[in-house]
C-alpha cells in the first residue's frame, strides 16, 4: 500500500472495506500498481459496433482469450468486458487481473435519437465471476436519462453493498445536443459532475474538446476566465468538476489515432492530472506486440506525471 493509494481511498469515506480493498486491488495492480493512476483495456466494442468493426483488423481478437491476454501481458491495472467475453475468461484467468463487468449495453443496429443501454448482466454475476467491480454506460443529454440514472442509483447501491468498485461510462448524447457538444468542454465536464454526483467512484468520460455548447455555460467560462484553450486545460478542468480531484476520473482513447498523436494527447492528460486512460480499439486494433508498446508508453506517461 503506497501513500498515494491510501490518500485516494480516504476519499471514499462511505464505503465498506470490502469496496475498498477492490478499489485497492484496482489501483495497485499492473506496471503501475501503486501510483495512483490507471490504465484499463476495456473490450465492448463487439457488443456496442459489431464483431467485424471492431476485431477484422487484428483478427485475433474475435477469441476473447486474446484480450485478458492482451490486457495481463502489458501490465493494465484491469479489463473490462460484457457478461460473455467475462465469462469465457474468468475460469481459465482467475485471480491474474482485477476484473469489471459492463453490465448494461448497446448495439448500432437501431440509432434511437434518444439513446439507452439496455441492462445485459448484474451483480450476482460480478460476484460470480470474482469481478473487481462492475461498469455502466449512462447518456447524460438524452431524453431517456430518467431511467439510466434510477437504473445506474439501484445498481450502484447493490454493488456497494456487495463491496464491489463501480465505474460510470458518462457519455452525453442526445438530441438536443450537438455533434461537437458530444465532447465539449462544458459538456464533458458537466458529465463527469453528474457522474460523480451519482456515486461512481471511477468516472469516465471522453477527451473534452474546447468547444463550449451551451450559452449559459459560455457566459461563465468567459466571466471567470476558465482556460480551455489546450487539452491540459481542459483535463484539469474535467478533473476540478469531479469533486475538485477527489474522484477517480480516466479518460477513453476515442477514435483511432495514430501513435504519435494517441501519445501526444495522453501526456496532455496526464499534466492535466487526468488519473488515467481507458483505452480499447487504440490497442486492441493493433498487432500484439505494438499493442503492448503503446499500452506501455501510455502507463509511464501517466506514471511519469506530477
Amino acid at each position: 500500500m503506497t501513500p498515494r493509494v491510501r490518500e485516494i481511498l480516504s476519499w471514499y469515506g462511505s464505503d465498506n472495506p470490502g469496496t475498498l480493498t477492490n478499489l485497492a486491488r484496482l489501483l495497485n495492480h499492473g506496471r503501475i500498481g501503486g501510483s495512483g493512476k490507471l490504465v484499463i483495456l476495456p473490450v465492448d466494442q463487439g457488443f456496442e459496433h459489431g464483431a467485424a468493426r471492431s476485431f477484422a483488423k487484428n483478427a485475433g481478437g474475435y477469441d476473447p482469450r486474446y484480450h485478458i491476454e492482451l490486457a495481463i501481458e502489458s501490465g493494465c491495472n484491469a479489463y473490462a468486458a460484457p457478461l460473455g467475453f467475462i465469462e469465457s475468461v474468468a475460469r481459465d484467468y482467475a485471480g491474474e487481473i482485477p476484473l469489471i463487468l459492463k453490465i448494461n449495453n448497446s448495439d448500432t443496429l437501431f440509432n434511437p435519437k434518444s439513446p439507452i443501454s439496455a441492462l445485459t448482466s448484474g451483480i450476482e454475476d460480478a460476484l460470480r465471476l470474482g469481478c473487481t467491480g462492475i461498469g455502466f454506460t449512462i447518456y447524460p443529454g438524452s431524453s431517456e436519462r430518467k431511467q439510466m440514472y434510477e437504473e445506474f442509483a439501484y445498481a450502484a447501491e447493490a454493488a456497494k453493498k456487495a463491496g464491489l468498485a463501480v465505474v460510470l461510462w458518462a457519455y452525453p448524447r442526445g438530441e438536443q445536443l450537438s455533434k461537437a457538444g458530444e465532447t465539449g468542454i462544458d459538456v464533458i465536464a458537466y458529465a463527469a459532475q453528474i457522474a460523480c454526483q451519482l456515486g461512481a467512484h471511477i468516472v469516465k468520460v471522453k477527451p473534452p474538446s474546447s468547444h463550449i455548447e451551451q450559452d449559459a455555460a459560455r457566459k461563465v467560462y468567459e466571466s471567470e476566465k476558465i482556460q480551455v484553450e489546450s487539452m491540459e486545460q481542459r483535463i484539469r478542468h474535467v478533473v476540478q468538476a469531479s469533486f475538485n480531484g477527489r474522484r477517480i476520473v480516466i479518460f477513453s482513447g476515442g477514435e483511432t489515432k495514430s501513435t504519435n498523436e494517441l501519445i501526444d494527447e495522453v501526456k496532455q492528460m496526464a499534466k492535466g492530472g487526468g488519473f488515467g486512460s481507458i483505452m480499447g480499439r487504440n490497442a486492441f486494433q493493433r498487432p500484439k506486440a505494438e499493442s503492448i508498446e503503446l499500452l506501455h508508453r501510455v502507463q509511464d506517461a501517466f506514471a511519469g506525471a506530477h
